[in-house]
């Protein structure tokens, strides 16, 4: 194949990534599908640990009673909350980001956009998400009609969830 001079040939530029400087963490807020998301991922990697032990040990010949009641049932149980210990209140406090929050890009920051404390997050993580199971929901849709982007576990504990692939400072 010959190109003659004449041809034009479309360049790709890569795609050119953007720095927001001076800003407030609420203007690159999370959509809320994307929240849902994560969560989802998240709630996948949890369940999938006792389900996979239940389904090795039906595998192995176990079955009613013997199913339930097998040791590699309760070590897959007992695994699942480890990796829920785990991902929903030390990897936040330590990383700002569960892994279904890694896997989407979000990440938990303080109001003013720096890293949330410890503190803060373990608050968010633990009696946050309490309340918020305990209207329902209720204060996880609160993000939805907010122009902030916060549901009511961010209102408590002062953070808010971004949509960054960066640390803050």
């Amino acid at each position: 194949m010959i190109a003659n001079v004449g041809d034009s040939v479309s360049v790709r530029k890569p795609q050119e990534k953007e720095a927001i400087v001076d800003f407030s963490a609420e203007q690159v807020k999370a959509p809320f599908l994307l929240r849902c998301g994560a969560l989802l991922a998240d709630y996948v990697l949890l369940i999938s640990i006792p389900v996979i032990s239940l389904l090795v040990s039906r595998y192995m010949g176990n079955d009613g009673a013997r199913l339930l009641n097998s040791e590699l049932n309760n070590a897959g149980w007992l695994i699942a909350v480890f990796i829920g210990l785990t991902n929903f209140i030390l990897m936040p406090m330590f990383t700002g980001q569960t892994m279904g929050k890694m896997l989407t890009g979000l990440r938990i920051v303080g109001i003013d956009g720096r890293s949330g404390s410890m503190a803060k997050i373990a608050l968010r993580q633990t009696l946050g998400y309490f309340l918020t199971a305990a209207t329902f929901g209720l204060g996880f849709f609160i993000s939805v009609f907010g122009r902030k982007g916060r549901a009511l576990h961010d209102y408590l504990s002062g953070t808010v969830v971004i949509y960054a692939n960066k640390r803050p400072l």
